[in-house]
């Protein structure tokens, strides 16, 4: 091993017989230049890139300067010097779900919501109309996008129409009770979206694994299911529940959820009915670089069926409190080096989608701010509230003001930009033109989003956000 490689620890974490392994008849050298050179890569040559050279063992650190500084200037090819982010909101709706995958503790057994059980849990559900308080609240303040992604609730229906078809069903296996055996509620999947849709505010939410959920017991189409979403003011979808579009990977780490082709299916049938849509990549657990570049490929390849994609999402799995560490399958997530690389690889592969994101609840401020050299040239939003990663273990957050990413983005020598959800709409900032807020929101007038007061918790205190 060369003095300065790093112990690649993702090869892959735990004892499992994967038919796909991260080796090529390859060179990187080769795969460097086609980067370099701007051709397409192939499934090879993103292995070889996010293992700095199959034939060594570990991470070679030169080898890996050298990937993210291609990507680095294919960035600027693209997408130029700025640094682009949104006054967005998070408002899941609840925690309740009993899919078990592995990776996640968001999620609280739906039993124990159930009025009949005096089982305590820590979760919540929301109604239709505290949804609605929430947005509405928001928007006043500033934001324009709400994402929302939540537990799959047993109660959960797509609309009165699919609940009518739920109850008269005699099938044992649809994950459905209905909505008077627990103390709270949910509404329809299209109620809490109608809530939702207030005052001009972009909705972002529905992934596919929610859609799914929303036509079980039925023969709906998913262009049926996201057209009715559609027609209750969903803007757009949420390319999560994708963790690692590899089958072999889904059936370990959640055995439950839709498989890679369904998943795709879905974000097709999103994209026929006008709804543009994101993607991601869930990472670091016990998947291998093979595992990696094949998604890739796959997002790349409905990308050129869809053309919908308007960005990508990394997001490093974070370990802590999650079933996969407690069972002893990972003892980690993944290594800063393999962050970069895939934040890097993701630019180079991904030749048909603009932009890449650089998760700040993921990586936190420093290595956000890194990933922005590495390729990426988003840098989320405000999200104002988050829990999904908090309940991981995550400690990086859950609010962002406007103050810091034009502080922050100026200071590495780039661009401040806030832009809209799809990225449509974009406003260069001016950094000496402070106190910065957002402008592009139907009531937002530039007036500070978030209370500084907020900004003074201890990471610890705060929250952060998984798949």
């Amino acid at each position: 091993m060369a003095d300065d490689a790093a112990p690649r620890t993702n090869v892959p974490r735990g004892e499992f017989d994967f038919e796909h392994v991260p080796e090529t008849d390859l060179s990187f050298e080769n795969a460097l230049a086609k980067a370099r050179a701007g051709d397409r890569l192939t499934v090879d040559d993103g292995v070889e890139l996010l293992t700095t050279g199959t034939e060594r063992d570990g991470i070679d650190r030169r080898r890996k300067e050298l990937v993210l500084e291609a990507a680095d200037r294919r960035r600027a090819e693209v997408v130029g010097e700025e640094v682009t982010f949104v006054a967005n909101l998070n408002n899941n709706v609840t925690t309740a779900c009993n899919t078990g995958c592995l990776f996640c503790n968001f999620k609280d057994r739906s039993e124990q919501f159930r009025s009949a059980t005096d089982e305590a849990h820590g979760g919540f559900t929301k109604r239709p109309a505290e949804s609605r308080e929430i947005v509405r609240e928001a928007v006043d303040r500033g934001i324009y996008e709400v994402t929302s992604v939540s537990g799959l609730h047993p109660a959960f229906a797509l609309d009165d129409e699919h609940r009518a078809i739920l109850e008269a069903s005699d099938r044992g296996d649809l994950n459905y009770r209905p909505p008077e055996e627990y103390d709270v509620d949910p509404g329809t999947y299209c109620e809490q979206i109608e809530a939702m849709s207030v005052g001009g505010v972009h909705v972002h939410s529905m992934t596919p694994e929610e859609a799914y959920h929303g036509r079980r017991g039925t023969d709906w189409s998913y262009e049926e299911v996201y057209g009715r979403l559609q027609a209750a003011g969903l803007d757009s979808v949420p390319g999560t529940a994708a963790e690692i579009l590899v089958d072999e990977v889904r059936e370990v780490i959640c055995p439950g959820k839709i498989g890679t082709d369904e998943w795709l299916e879905a974000m097709e049938a999103a994209a026929s009915v006008g709804l543009d849509v994101t993607a991601t990549i869930m990472y670091g657990h016990v998947e291998n670089e093979m595992h990696r570049a094949l998604h890739l490929q796959r997002i790349r390849e409905l990308q050129e069926r869809t053309g919908a994609i308007t960005e990508f999402v990394p997001l490093s799995f974070v370990h802590r409190e999650t079933p996969l560490y407690e069972e002893g399958m990972v003892d980690a997530g993944a290594t800063t080096d393999e962050d970069e690389l895939l934040v890097a690889v993701s630019r180079l592969f991904l030749d048909n989608v603009e932009h890449i994101q650089s998760s700040w609840v993921k990586y936190g401020d420093e290595g956000g701010l890194k990933m922005l050299s590495c390729g990426a040239d988003d840098f989320m939003g405000t999200i104002l509230s988050e829990e999904i990663t908090k309940r991981a273990g995550g400690a990086y957050g859950e609010v962002r003001s406007f103050e810091e990413y034009v502080e922050m983005i100026d200071a590495i020598g780039r661009v401040p930009v806030e832009r809209s959800t799809d990225y449509r709409q974009r406003r260069r900032i001016d950094p000496d033109a402070g106190p910065h807020g957002p402008e592009l929101g139907p009531k937002a007038d530039g007036t500070p989003l978030v209370d500084p007061e907020w900004l003074g918790e201890p990471a610890s205190d705060q929250a952060g956000a998984d798949d």
